[in-house]
């Protein structure tokens, strides 16, 4: 009887969990600046493009130059002033979460010689990393919410060199109608490439007429860094980078925005249940005496490209170019 007494006096006092609060104390607070910067050097796309403030709603609205005002002369001394006017588009910036459960049993933790979160947080860094620049480069499982990626936008605008077997990789980068010229007729400066890791292999076998090596240390490599028409090259090495779809990316990384809506946080659990995409229960954290570090982050971004002299028509306007492979 005192037994049933003791069971019933447990469940009449107030549920406890472990909340925000407790959970904090295991992961420091200085290590949210720390993980978004990781982010951002994990991310080609990000370590280019432009950031904006962070966002305050999940929209963000931006003004873009639509119409540029025109100018006339005037037909002699008594000729009449015309008239003139200026426009601008709004497109904006929508917000979506990117998030990520790492379940690890209790024992596994304890019985570790390692800081297994340690080990982790890279690692998911480095996967949210590859899931920005998959999404914004090639639309890879982008949201439906979020643009086109850089490549399909470049392909739309008819901004795409093909390299054959044949061809000369030299003039199909830096020769008329290459992709650094594709972007400069759109009036835009490129100023950074981004290219498939393959793509080092090809550059360092380019020759001149005379059969030397065009790309040498002296004038294409630098210490750490490769280049090319003095704008810096990088080479993704997160996996995110699709080959087929292109071999090199070329433009105004300035065009390319993006704004956070929350910072990359962490968050600790030890009770709830972790479901299957079926709607089944594959854990029942506190059943299997196991712990769940769930990640999660807000971003969107956007490409203004607004309208310029050299460039009028929007549907021809595009601040990057690609280089892929031809048949």
């Amino acid at each position: 009887m005192n037994r049933n007494r003791n069971f019933l006096q447990l469940f009449e006092t107030d549920a406890q969990i472990i909340d925000r609060t407790g959970a904090d104390a295991l992961i420091p607070v200085q290590e949210a600046n720390e993980i978004i910067q990781g982010v951002v050097e994990q991310s080609a796309v990000l370590s280019r493009g432009r950031k904006l403030p962070n966002m305050t709603a999940k929209q963000y609205k931006m003004p873009v130059l639509d119409s540029l005002p025109l100018a006339y002369f005037v037909n002699g001394d008594a000729g009449a002033k015309q008239t003139t006017k200026m426009e601008w588009d709004k497109k904006f910036i929508v917000a979506e979460e990117i998030a990520v459960i790492v379940p690890i049993p209790e024992a596994v933790l304890d019985d570790s010689a390692y800081d297994i979160w340690g080990e982790v947080k890279p690692r998911i860094v480095e996967a949210f990393g590859k899931v920005i620049d998959g999404a914004i480069l090639f639309g890879t499982n982008k949201p439906t919410s979020w643009r086109a990626g850089i490549v399909a936008t470049a392909t739309a605008a008819s901004k795409v060199v093909t390299l054959g077997a044949s061809d000369n990789l030299y003039e199909k980068i830096m020769g008329e109608n290459g992709v650094i010229d594709m972007v400069e007729q759109c009036g835009y400066f490129v100023n950074a490439h981004m290219a498939d890791i393959s793509m080092r292999a090809k550059l360092r076998t380019v020759k001149d007429g005379a059969g030397h090596y065009i790309f040498t240390s002296n004038n294409f490599q630098g210490a750490a860094t490769y280049a090319l028409d003095g704008s810096p090259m990088s080479f993704p090495r997160n996996g995110a980078f699709d080959k087929t779809q292109a071999l090199m990316i070329a433009g105004d990384f300035s065009q390319l925005v993006y704004a956070i809506r929350q910072d990359i946080t962490f968050k600790l659990f030890t009770e709830g249940v972790v479901q299957n995409t079926d709607g089944t229960i594959a854990y029942n954290l506190m059943q299997n005496d196991m712990v769940a570090l769930r990640a999660v982050m807000r971003l969107g971004w956007e490409i203004p490209n607004p309208i310029n002299a050299l460039k009028p028509t929007k549907a021809q306007r595009c601040p990057f170019a690609i280089l892929k492979a031809g048949n």
